[in-house]
C-alpha cells in the first residue's frame, strides 16, 4: 500500500513538472492557456462560429431565419445529393493557422481541439463516421490523414464507429483553386471509391463524412456519390471550417 501511494505521488509530481515545462498552448498562436485544447482569449474572440439560420444544403449563413430546411438559391437550382453541410467555424486566420499546424506542423493534438468544437454538429442519428481520404502518396509523406484523426476524436467522444478505410482516393487530384465548378467536378470525377469489402459497412448506414475545410464542395460531392452508390442511407458533411465568399456572408 505504501509503495502504491508513493508511486501515485511520484506520478503526480512528474505530471505537475511536465505541466510547468510544457504548459497548454493555444493551437492557433501558441499563447499559454489554462487548459489543453483551448484557444486563447484573443483567438477565441476572432473565431466566427457558424450555425442556424443557414442553408440546409451548404451552410451558407442567412441574415434571417427562413424556416427549417430552407436552402439558398444555388442549392435550390442544383440540389445537393448529400443531406447537408455543417461547419463549426467560418474559415479565417485562426481557423487557417489551426489547420496548417495540424496538417503540416505535426500538431496532431489539434485534431482533438477542433473535434470538440465540431461535436455539436453531429446529427443525433449518426451511425458511421467516414473521413475524406488522402491519396496513399500524400499519406505516406505526411504520415497521417488529418480528417481521419478528427473522425477518430469525434467517434471516441460520441461513441460512434469510424471507418477509416471505407473510402479510398484512387488517384492524386490537382489543386482545385482557380477552377470553375464544372472543372472542379471533372477533376474529382472517379477519384474516390468504396472497396468491395467495405460496402457492407456502408450499406444502410446514416453516414457522416468528416473533412477539415469545406471550400467549393467538389471533393465532398465526389465522396458523397461513392458512398450513396455503396448503399449509404444518407450522407451528411461535417467539417471544421467553411470558406465563405463575400457574396455568401
Amino acid at each position: 500500500m505504501l509503495l502504491r501511494s508513493a508511486s501515485t505521488v511520484a506520478l503526480r509530481l512528474l505530471s505537475g513538472a511536465a505541466s510547468l515545462a510544457l504548459p497548454p498552448r493555444c493551437p492557433a498562436c501558441g499563447a499559454v492557456t489554462a487548459d489543453d485544447h483551448r484557444f486563447c482569449v484573443d483567438c477565441w474572440d476572432t473565431l466566427r462560429f457558424l450555425g442556424p439560420p443557414w442553408c440546409a444544403g451548404c451552410a451558407t449563413p442567412f441574415e434571417h431565419d427562413r424556416g427549417e430546411g430552407a436552402m439558398c438559391g444555388a442549392c435550390l437550382v442544383d440540389p445537393p445529393r448529400h443531406s447537408g453541410v455543417r461547419a463549426a467555424v467560418a474559415y479565417g486566420e485562426v481557423a487557417r493557422r489551426t489547420v496548417l499546424k495540424l496538417k503540416y506542423g505535426g500538431r496532431i493534438g489539434c485534431a482533438n481541439t477542433v473535434a470538440r468544437l465540431m461535436l455539436r454538429l453531429l446529427p443525433e442519428d449518426t451511425e458511421l463516421l467516414v473521413p475524406v481520404p488522402l491519396h496513399r502518396r500524400r499519406l505516406w509523406s505526411r504520415g497521417f490523414n488529418q480528417s481521419g484523426l478528427i473522425a477518430v476524436a469525434l467517434g471516441r467522444d460520441r461513441s460512434v464507429p469510424v471507418a477509416l478505410d471505407a473510402l479510398v482516393r484512387r488517384r492524386p487530384t490537382p489543386v482545385l483553386k482557380g477552377l470553375d465548378r464544372r472543372a472542379r467536378a471533372k477533376a474529382m470525377a472517379g477519384a474516390f471509391t468504396v472497396p468491395p469489402e467495405r460496402r457492407e459497412t456502408i450499406a444502410g448506414r446514416r453516414v457522416v463524412l468528416i473533412d477539415d475545410v469545406y471550400t467549393s464542395g467538389a471533393t465532398t460531392d465526389a465522396c458523397t456519390v461513392r458512398l450513396l452508390r455503396a448503399g449509404a442511407a444518407s450522407v451528411t458533411i461535417v467539417c471544421w471550417a467553411r470558406v465563405l465568399r463575400p457574396a455568401d456572408d
